[in-house]
């Protein structure tokens, strides 16, 4: 029995040894192998690497001389466009100043014209147009005067009153005329003075005609030259009715009445 144990003992502890004898065996090929292979790899990285070296040593232009040569193009291309730019901002520059100058001479030439004729509207005095010189409008007599400031009696009204314009005599139907040339504004039946004709002169002057029997000869909106036949002597008037015939007759500048005997020549 204690026989038997003993080769078990010792056939286990042999087996141990060869396991382990085969292990570092084992471990040694391995080294061996890694370390073959880490060589190999050197070599091969050596090798490529001075033939890359050389390769690009002859590859590679001279650096200086590349550089050189890239500075130079750089330089030319920059003069170039340097030169265009300026160029055209010279061509921009001159175009800008021909239009200025255009500009201001045609600013000069206007301004002369303007200054040329405003001087001939400046030198160029207005015609002064004269004032109308009236001529009596029907033949006869003076019979009541002009009393604005005064006062006249109304055998009509039989009271005192003022009297804007003059009564002159003439008989029915005489023709009367426009004291001066103008425009007929208005034909009206006045309340007071009867059937009226007015007349606008130059000036702001208006000449009146009342007391008339027709106004057949003219209408409203004509124009009359002086002497021309505008109606006939009546008696429409209210407040002169139980005068003799006659025309009442007045003169008026920027509608105020004045004394028609100091017009009337």
């Amino acid at each position: 029995m204690r026989r038997g144990r003993r080769e078990k003992v010792n056939n286990k502890n042999f087996k141990h040894l060869i396991f382990l004898s085969g292990g570092i065996v084992l471990i040694m090929l391995i080294t061996f192998i890694i370390t073959f292979i880490i060589y190999n790899n050197k070599l091969k990285n050596s090798t490529y690497s001075s033939l890359t070296t050389e390769k690009i040593a002859d590859l590679v232009p001279n650096t200086d001389d590349y550089l050189n040569e890239t500075t130079n193009y750089v330089e030319e291309a920059s003069s170039d466009i340097g030169k265009s730019i300026e160029e055209a901002i010279n061509n921009v520059a001159t175009e800008k100043e021909k239009t200025d100058n255009n500009k201001t001479q045609n600013s000069t030439k206007s301004t002369k014209s303007t200054t040329k004729e405003s001087t001939k509207e400046t030198n160029a005095k207005p015609e002064k147009v004269k004032d109308p010189e009236f001529s009596m409008p029907v033949e006869g007599e003076e019979m009541r005067g002009y009393a604005k400031d005064s006062l006249i009696y109304s055998d009509t009204l039989e009271e005192w009153i003022t009297h804007l314009g003059v009564d002159i005599k003439a008989d029915r139907t005489a023709v009367v005329k426009s004291a001066e040339a103008g425009t007929v504004s208005s034909i009206k039946n006045d309340p007071r003075y009867g059937l009226t004709v007015v007349i606008e002169h130059v000036n702001g002057f208006k000449t009146v005609y009342s007391n008339l029997l027709t106004t057949e000869f003219v209408k409203e909106g004509e124009t009359v030259k002086k002497g021309q036949s505008i109606g006939t002597v009546g008696n429409s008037a209210s407040f002169e009715i139980v005068d003799e015939p006659h025309l009442h007759f007045e003169i008026i500048k920027d509608n105020v009445n004045v004394d028609p005997s100091i017009y009337l020549k």
